[in-house]
């Protein structure tokens, strides 16, 4: 059988963040004839985002495939993240695609995002797709867009054949394609024209059937059940069922197992039994353990690991404790330090853009920005850990003996009502403005250069003076000689002086000295903070105490006092807040900030030493 022959077709669907990448795969779900008119999931949205936090947050956090049998041919899918900080899931998955299709939403054109996962691509060689998406935006401007994709290309291609590429024009959401740009969007065809371009564009697989079986790990799934799955393209030769089969792991270490099941999927995202699979297939084996992303898989003759899988440094490091908070264990089923260092290195297994390191009692968490930590922070509370992190810190690079700053590229959408902020904003944190430019008639468009240890903090800033309207977006672009870092003009803490339950009384005196985190009827403790001083200096209270009882009569009651709403706590908040010498409490529970000396005596001794 040749390549023309074999009837597969592997494509990973990549883009920038609300680009319209898993909406369109929602449309294709929906016309592949999978389900049934009445099944739940053709009335549901965003069908590949399974998780919580990935429904709850709008964003694909990790890669998924299906497959939609079309015609004779099955087309298998691969759903990738669109945030940049989840690009490491977009570098390990397109290892098993041929090529890509590539969205880019029509009015806001490429964006960081869309340059990295097209790099990849490119140095891949993978066959590109480009799908304008959102057409039917009210500000979109066709050949604006156009030429900005065309000038992508022309930057990152290695060789002319890059340069030629088909183009399709989509209303994801309505599921709407058409081969050129429709003069009415009721003469567009619907997404099967798509699938007709996939077939007629992206290569087949390898079909190489007389080799011995080889397979490079590209995603691992964990099943209470069935324990670890890997899953990855066959490269080669065929797989069967009771098949014995070799671990080549980065230590060029070999370990033995048999292969109990193998699953593919048939149509859609269920995965279906299978006795054997071939060259081209992806597949998820089932029988070994202790197996990693990048991992060779390999018939017993074989003594060769695959190449690593190339993916981009991490940027930003924070160190996970297990908490020692006095309020230890009232929260969480899972407290000790031997028991989340296991968990974190079951996560380094399948996040190979994530680091662990062990320093002492810490264990230091390395990723590709606050919201690929956050979100593992957030994963594993509600998984009933507790545990306590320090403040984010931008990663150095030592190169022949001289530190360097890793450097990221900024975009900022903002009304032009917002300007000045920005450019006020961006100056105190030592950002280079590379480019400006009008998007529509009241927004523009910042590029900015900017260290990665000055953008701590910048989302929460511009956010709350924007009101909420500015759209930032940010990726890796270099490493540059080490600078002296933007200094951060954060207030004095309200600190808690005494262990026990907040008051409405004295949370009333509280709120006088600054803004509170908590509210009556908090447990507090010893060293724990409050809320925001109104001056730079921390501020201890006494949030306990209740009203003394007296015959005399006073203008302020309990049912007088009003108190303002505390401030919200949240993980990225909590990151972005916190200083060198305190701490983030993380239970299933609560989020708290703490000193890292609770005692007020020891941390007055060590300030002064």
């Amino acid at each position: 059988m040749n390549d023309t022959d074999l009837k597969i077709r592997n494509i990973a669907v990549i883009a920038h963040v609300d680009h319209g990448k898993t909406t369109l795969v929602d449309s294709f779900l929906k016309k592949s004839n999978i389900y049934r008119d009445n099944e739940k999931i053709m009335n549901e949205n965003l069908i590949m985002d399974s998780g919580d936090l990935e429904r709850e947050r709008g964003i694909t956090i990790t890669s998924k495939n299906l497959s939609i049998p079309y015609k004779d041919y099955k087309i298998n899918i691969i759903d990738t993240p669109g945030h940049a900080d989840f690009g490491g899931e977009v570098e390990r998955v397109l290892n098993m695609a041929d090529g890509c299709l590539l969205i880019v939403d029509a009015q806001e054109g490429p964006m960081p995002q869309t340059r990295f996962v097209l790099k990849k691509a490119i140095e891949m060689d993978k066959k590109i797709i480009v799908v304008v998406n959102k057409i039917d935006k009210k500000f979109v401007d066709i050949d604006k867009t156009l030429s900005r994709i065309y000038d992508l290309f022309l930057e990152l291609a290695v060789n002319e054949n890059q340069l030629e590429f088909p183009i399709y024009y989509a209303i994801a959401r309505e599921g709407k394609i058409s081969e050129t740009l429709p003069k009415s969007f009721d003469d567009m065809s619907d997404v099967t024209i798509l699938f007709d371009g996939i077939i007629k564009y992206i290569p087949a697989p390898d079909y190489l059937i007389d080799l011995p079986f080889l397979m490079q790990v590209s995603s691992i799934e964990y099943d209470n059940y069935l324990g670890q799955s890997i899953i990855g393209k066959i490269l080669q030769g065929s797989i069967q069922v009771g098949m014995d089969l070799n671990v080549i792991d980065e230590d060029m270490s070999m370990h033995r197992f048999k292969v109990s099941k193998l699953l593919e999927n048939r149509g859609g995202t269920k995965k279906e039994e299978v006795m054997e699979a071939f060259s081209g297939d992806i597949v998820t084996i089932i029988g070994a353990s202790d197996v990693k992303v990048g991992d060779t898989i390999a018939v017993l003759s074989h003594k060769e690991r695959l190449p690593d899988i190339k993916i981009q440094e991490p940027s930003v490091k924070v160190a996970f404790e297990a908490n020692t908070s006095p309020l230890v264990g009232r929260e969480g089923d899972i407290v000790t330090s031997r028991k989340l260092l296991e968990r974190l290195n079951k996560e380094m297994e399948k996040n190979v853009a994530m680091k662990l390191d062990i320093v002492g009692e810490s264990y230091l968490i390395s990723g590709r920005g606050e919201l690929h930590i956050s979100i593992l922070i957030e994963t594993l509370r509600r998984e009933g850990y507790e545990f306590q992190i320090s403040k984010p810190e931008a990663i150095e690079k030592n190169i022949d003996g001289k530190i360097y700053d890793s450097r990221e590229e900024l975009i900022i959408d903002v009304p032009k009502e917002f300007i000045g902020e920005i450019s006020s904003e961006l100056a105190k944190r030592s950002a280079e403005l590379s480019n400006m430019v009008e998007e529509g008639e009241d927004r523009v468009r910042f590029y900015y250069k900017i260290l990665t240890k000055n953008l701590f903090g910048l989302r929460n800033d511009l956010i709350n003076k924007t009101k909420g309207m500015a759209i930032i977006n940010h990726n890796f672009l270099d490493f540059i000689p080490f600078s002296k870092g933007f200094i951060t003009e954060r207030n004095g803490v309200l600190i808690s002086t005494e262990r026990g339950i907040a008051t409405a009384y004295s949370l009333n005196n509280a709120q006088d000295r600054g803004e509170l985190f908590i509210s009556p009827g908090t447990e507090v403790y010893e060293g724990m903070i409050l809320g925001i001083n109104k001056y730079q200096q921390d501020m201890d209270v006494n949030v306990i105490k209740e009203k003394h009882a007296t015959n005399m009569h006073t203008e302020k009651t309990d049912d007088s006092i009003v108190l303002y709403p505390p401030i919200p706590l949240t993980i990225e908040y909590g990151m972005n807040f916190i200083e060198d010498d305190e701490l983030m409490e993380i239970t299933p529970k609560n989020i708290r900030l703490r000193k890292k000396i609770l005692n007020k005596s020891q941390r007055v001794k060590k300030n002064k030493s």
